[in-house]
Formats: structure tokens, C-alpha cells, sequence
């Protein structure tokens, strides 16, 4: 781990594409920022409010808990979980109407689908956000 360097948590953001998953967190890693893992929604719930990563990188389909439960429990959880930036990452359309009740509600930084985001893309959007 580089010292001082951002830390990232990502969760689950490929549950059917882990060589996805392996390049996201092998490109996030070359950027400098320390990244952190976790194979399911309660090891990312558990995993974010143990280490309080600067940034959470997030997929909504995962086993265990899935994205929503877990970012309304971060949410809910104190200050720190109020104001973390989440990125929610997913093949799943913000088109449908609970999803995007859920989304209005809690708030997460970015809602982005995988189809349609590169992963340089997203390494902009996570440097942008983490340098304002």
C-alpha cells in the first residue's frame, strides 16, 4: 500500500466477469490509489466502515446483501457513511422506477452502467471526485 495514497473499496463490481474486476482493480492500483476488496455486500459493508475508504465502487446484483441494502446501511450508519462518495457500477438499467427511487434517496456520486463505461473513463470520474 502506497502511503497517503486514496483508498478505494470495491465491491463486487463483476459477479459474472471477475477478469473485469481483476483489471479494475490491477488499473486503480497503477493510478496510485490503495485498493481494497470485497466478494459480497456484507464483507463490503463491513470491510467500509472498518477502513473508511475515501471511495466505494459499487455493483447492485452481489450475493449476501445486495448494492442498495448495503449503500442504505452505509447511509444510515454515521457522518462518514452519510458522505462517502459511492459509485454505484452495474449492468443494471437507473430506468426502472423503484431503482430510481432508490437512487434519488440515497444518493450515490455517480449511477453508471459497465456496457457503457470504460474503465479509463471511470478512473477520471474517481480522480475528479476524489480531488474536489
Amino acid at each position: 500500500m502506497v502511503q497517503d495514497a486514496k483508498s478505494i473499496l470495491v465491491v463486487e463490481v463483476v459477479e459474472d466477469e471477475p477478469a473485469y474486476q481483476r483489471a479494475l482493480t490491477e488499473k486503480l492500483s497503477r493510478e496510485g490509489f490503495n485498493v481494497l476488496n470485497a466478494k459480497n455486500g456484507e464483507e463490503g459493508l463491513a470491510l467500509a466502515l472498518e477502513k473508511k475508504p475515501d471511495l466505494i465502487l459499487l455493483d447492485l446484483v452481489m450475493p449476501k446483501m445486495d448494492g442498495m441494502t448495503m449503500l442504505r446501511n452505509l447511509r444510515a450508519h454515521n457522518n462518514w457513511g452519510k458522505t462517502v462518495p459511492v459509485f454505484i457500477l452495474t449492468n443494471l438499467s437507473a430506468a426502472d422506477e423503484r431503482r430510481n427511487k432508490d437512487i434519488t434517496e440515497l444518493e450515490p456520486t455517480y449511477y453508471l452502467e459497465k456496457m457503457n463505461t470504460r474503465i479509463d473513463e471511470l478512473v477520471l470520474k474517481i480522480r475528479d471526485r476524489l480531488s474536489s
